[in-house]
């Protein structure tokens, strides 16, 4: 029995009660049942509290509701007992056979197996937006780890996602970028405000080599002005090729690449504020054109366009805003870095502004992510050489492989600062987070092909026959995935799900210590080892779907 059964079950023996006057309650006032793992197992398999919510509106005390609950609880099939305890918990402990039938009903689901439709709509997730200025640096690992992970769990939730990647491939660090580009070209040193590095040089001994190769003038034979056009448009494409290959290489895939600078030329900045204006949201002074953000919350209102005509760097979230909810999204989540916590009220006020009725989080969603930091030997990471004074993701992958790196920066919530131990991560010991949950999942593979060379099968299932504590243990944390994948999709926070997968490997390597699934020498194949067997390979399968929501493998061997 699942969970979700369990719940299922106590509403309609609510709702029969209701029905026959023994709770003086209508069938519209009762909740949603909640049931979850009381702290103590040994208070039962499962707990509710409804007979607390409902008590005062039933005109009862909740101890009295609850043993009136309980007390048909225990005529149903399934339930071993029902009791109450404290002010009015509902402690049910479920029929071995009952508990043990979730097994099958994994093997069943599989891949399915904790997905729901609980986030059903069209969601557009904008991650990493790392500038084309250089390699992606530690903070944009820590978004392509997060929000790949996020948009896998909404997908799983029902969401159709949108991965959004947007380009910024205008303003002034683009400028300073080709800058740096042409300098390192001539044999000068970058301008004071360019960019260092190695990768610098790299790219502007490409862009040569490019033009060459395409037939092209030498731009170093133009001048500046001309040469460093055409620095900027080869370099921004070079150094966004590298970004998009390294993310690839990091499982990490994008649907839309949008450039900025389309925004611009195709009129949408223009656009998005005559619309404001025409809902009398824009307004004009010194010369300047400015939104009255203040109106919805905002400390200020905002300039758009500046006296001078040029457009205002707030002007282009503007219309890229507009712009996906006109394509599309009931929902629009951007995950920005540590440094932006000052963008918040004025993006709110701006979906305000265009006529989104839902408060902050509704229509649009903005999460800050804060800084990652890497120790090794227990001191802090020198910098990178080829990227100057950045550490990038090809230098964390290096060090401890993809899988290590995405779990790492997944399994902590985004809002703390992230301190990475290369070493810890780099070991293939239980201290490591990554190898404990993996290995736990090569376990269960090796245990599957083990049972298999001593005759042990799933040709039959006898739920009852797991009746051992561990067993009761392994089948309780295997039920709560499903809760697990629907708060962290709906608290965007993936980093549930890691520690959901650590909690379940140490329920299993516990059952692996205290049961068996293959017969000793003297025994023969019984009841037990079948369905050990079954618990077994759904521990599998849940370990599987756990990591594949994180983007990590689940190696059958290591």
């Amino acid at each position: 029995m699942t969970p979700e059964e369990l719940s299922a079950l106590i509403d309609s023996v609510l709702r029969e009660a209701a029905a026959d006057g023994a709770v003086a309650l209508s069938a519209d006032e009762l909740p949603t049942v909640k049931v979850e793992r009381p702290r103590n197992r040994d208070h039962g398999d499962w707990a509710t509290n409804v007979a607390m919510q409902l008590a005062k509106k039933a005109g009862t005390n909740p101890r009295d509701l609850g043993t009136l609950l309980a007390e048909r609880l225990e005529t149903r099939e399934g339930i071993d007992s029902a009791s109450v305890a404290g002010p009015g918990f509902i402690n049910i402990r479920l029929a071995k056979g009952a508990a043990g039938e979730l097994a099958r009903t994994i093997l069943t689901a599989g891949a399915e197996y904790g997905r729901s439709n609980a986030q059903a709509g069209a969601v557009n997730l904008e991650f990493v937006s790392a500038n084309p200025t250089g390699p992606i640096h530690l903070g944009g690992v820590r978004w392509a780890a997060v929000g790949d992970s996020l948009a896998r769990l909404l997908e799983a939730t029902g969401s159709t996602v949108t991965r959004e990647y947007y380009f910024n491939d205008a303003g002034a660090q683009i400028d300073r970028f080709s800058e740096s580009l042409l300098a390192r070209a001539k044999g000068e040193a970058v301008p004071d405000n360019g960019y260092g590095g190695d990768y610098i040089t790299d790219v502007a001994t490409k862009v040569v080599e490019d033009c060459a190769a395409a037939g092209e003038p030498n731009p170093l034979t133009l001048p500046d002005a001309e040469a460093q056009e055409v620095f900027r448009a080869r370099g921004v494409d070079i150094m966004f090729s590298e970004i998009k290959r390294a993310l690839a290489d990091f499982g990490v895939e994008f649907d839309v690449y949008y450039h900025e600078d389309t925004l611009h030329k195709s009129g949408a900045v223009t656009r998005a504020v005559d619309v404001l204006r025409q809902r009398g949201h824009v307004y004009d002074s010194d010369g300047a054109v400015w939104i009255r953000t203040s109106d919805f919350g905002d400390d200020k209102d905002r300039v758009v366009f500046k006296s001078d005509g040029e457009a205002a760097y707030f002007a282009g979230d503007v219309a890229y805003y507009l712009d996906k909810r006109e394509r599309g999204a009931d929902h629009v989540i951007i995950m920005l870095g540590a440094d932006h916590h000052g963008y918040i009220g004025r993006m709110y006020a701006m979906a305000r502004a265009f006529g989104d009725t839902a408060g902050p989080g509704e229509n649009l969603e903005l999460l800050i992510g804060q800084m990652v930091n890497l120790v090794k030997d227990g001191q802090p990471v020198r910098m990178s050489k080829r990227a100057g004074n950045i550490i990038t993701l090809e230098d964390l992958v290096d060090a401890v492989g993809v899988d290590a790196a995405r779990y790492a920066l997944v399994r902590s919530s985004v809002d703390t600062t992230l301190e990475l131990d290369l070493d810890l991560l780099a070991s293939r010991t239980n201290e490591n987070p990554v190898f404990y949950v993996q290995y736990a999942h090569a376990r269960t593979c090796s245990v599957a092909r083990n049972a298999a060379e001593h005759g042990v099968t799933r040709d039959d299932f006898n739920p009852a026959a797991l009746d051992h504590a561990a067993d009761s243990a392994l089948l309780g944390v295997l039920a709560e995935f499903p809760d697990a994948v629907a708060q962290a999709a709906d608290l965007r926070e993936p980093h549930r799900v890691a520690r959901y997968l650590e909690e379940l490997a140490a329920s299993y390597h516990t059952w692996y210590g205290q049961t068996r699934v293959t017969p000793r020498s003297d025994e023969e194949v019984t009841d037990g080892h079948r369905a050990r067997l079954w618990l077994n390979d759904a521990t599998t399968r849940v370990l599987a779907n756990g990591l594949t929501l994180l983007g990590v493998s689940a190696p059958e061997k290591m």
